[in-house]
């Protein structure tokens, strides 16, 4: 009798094993990556069902409509690295708001081009205040660590708060999301990227150039680190090269328009 109970213990097991392994969005599963086959021939990418459906359900986006040439420039930024001047002076000539996603350290450390973004037109995003793994941390601490950046931000800048996130690395969970939304912040992840974050190993402005222009598509939400030399000195050919293949630059409040999102009724300015 204990060897059949032992047997079918064993059996039950190994079936729910299997099954996580074979949904990785079952409830054991808690921390996921953010990952999608990259665009070519300017076709949007698709993350997979999965992972639309749950960021739907929070609110969080990645790319915008595919039927219009509008693309958005987002920025991470961990720390200075002596380019994002440049940076502002190409958006700037260009007439383009972007998005800056920023971290404490970086609003400490680098409050002059903070304020510069911010009168220049350009939306503060919430990056964390020590960017750790956002997904590891208890409800109260992910909100500890959003509302210690925005409390940064307020004491050094004219901006009360952010309303956008995007989680260091790319690292989430559901309740990541969840705790997000309710909180009055939305996830914004990206459909455009390359590996341009490792500082002391840049590899000339073709390599940005060609990384971007061969993932370009309609509602592509660009993310790039401002660390590099080599996107600071491939933006300007970038923009003006998707703009003779009839793209545009919008803000990302343009993606973002839905104010049903936003549980205390505020809406993104």
């Amino acid at each position: 009798m204990i060897k059949q109970h032992a047997t079918g213990i064993i059996i039950a097991m190994s079936i729910i094993i299997t099954g996580i392994i074979a949904n990785p969005f079952s409830a054991s599963a808690q921390e996921f990556s953010w990952g999608f086959k990259k665009a070519q021939n300017e076709v949007p990418p698709e993350a997979g069902a999965n992972f639309d459906q749950l960021l739907e359900k929070y609110g969080a986006v990645y790319k915008g409509k595919s039927d219009d040439k509008v693309m958005y420039l987002t920025f991470d930024c961990g720390y200075e690295n002596g380019y994002t001047e440049s940076i502002l002076d190409t958006l700037k000539k260009e007439n383009i708001q972007a998005t800056f996603f920023l971290t404490g350290h970086y609003l400490t450390s680098a409050t002059p081009l903070v304020k510069r973004m911010i009168n220049e037109g350009h939306e503060i995003g919430n990056h964390s205040d020590k960017h750790p793994n956002m997904a590891r941390l208890t409800k109260q601490q992910m909100l500890d660590e959003w509302q210690r950046f925005d409390k940064k931000l307020a004491e050094l800048t004219d901006v009360e708060r952010t309303v956008y996130a995007r989680p260091p690395e790319g690292v989430f969970s559901e309740e990541l999301l969840k705790a997000g939304q309710e909180a009055g912040y939305r996830h914004i992840f990206w459909s455009v990227a390359f590996k341009d974050w490792i500082k002391d190993k840049p590899q000339g402005w073709q390599y940005a150039y060609d990384n971007l222009m061969s993932q370009i598509h309609p509602g592509a939400i660009i993310l790039m680190h401002t660390v590099s030399p080599d996107n600071a000195a491939a933006l300007p050919k970038f923009i003006k090269d998707a703009e003779k293949k009839g793209y545009r630059f919008d803000s990302i409040n343009n993606v973002v328009n839905d104010t049903s999102f936003f549980a205390n009724g505020e809406k993104a300015s």
